[in-house]
């Protein structure tokens, strides 16, 4: 049977679906704010996973099926909650472990700025510090989110290592099993080759 998890709100990270389970998380969100949804498969099975999101009226906004990762760009037309879906129902046996980032922008975008309707409303420049203060702000995210790609690609890898690891083993396992079945064949067969048949009533005289 499947089972459904819902969390709230939704965080960056990774999380364990089992087989045949549907985990879905929620973020509410404002109007006409961009957000990107990331995601990648890190290990189990073939590496595939179903993923779709929901608006808050139900709307399907995105939907596929058996991604291993994909990255998918929004930018809402009503406030409310959003639904983020990830299913592993297609699988029988073996379980996913996923890597998921919502990234909702940064209202540090918007510093300095005022609302420029009703009397006296005037927009407020940027001073040569809050400007580099606020560069400096967007590199160490970059910095930051180049650091998550390069731990993930390196568990990724790990991940591919061990696995290949593990079937070398098993192969190897494998090969000297049936080596010492064959080599104890062997022996039985020349045993059974050369083992003269017992001579019937009694020695013959010469």
């Amino acid at each position: 049977s499947s089972g459904i998890n819902a969390e709230w709100p939704l965080r960056p990270g990774t999380f364990t679906l089992q087989e045949h389970e549907v985990q879905c998380f929620h973020e509410i969100i404002p109007k006409d704010k961009k957000f990107s949804l990331e995601y990648q498969v890190i290990s189990g099975g073939h590496f595939d996973i179903d993923c779709n999101m929901m608006s808050p009226n139900s709307k399907t906004l995105y939907k596929e099926q058996r991604k291993q990762y994909d990255t998918f760009h929004h930018k809402t037309v009503e406030a409310g909650e959003y639904t983020f879906c990830f299913s592993n129902e297609f699988s029988t046996f073996a379980h996913k472990t996923v890597y998921f980032d919502l990234d909702l922008g940064d209202e540090s975008t918007d510093i300095g700025a005022e609302d420029e309707s009703g009397e006296g409303a005037h927009a407020t420049a940027l001073t040569q510090l809050e400007s580099s203060a606020y560069t400096i702000h967007e590199s160490l995210r970059l910095v930051v989110d180049y650091q998550n790609h390069h731990r993930l690609k390196e568990r990724i890898g790990r991940e591919i290592a061990e696995y290949l690891c593990e079937r070398v083993q098993n192969w190897s396992v494998g090969q000297t099993v049936l080596i010492v079945i064959v080599a104890f064949g062997q022996v039985y067969m020349l045993r059974k080759l050369f083992d003269k048949p017992v001579a019937r009533g009694g020695k013959v005289g010469i």
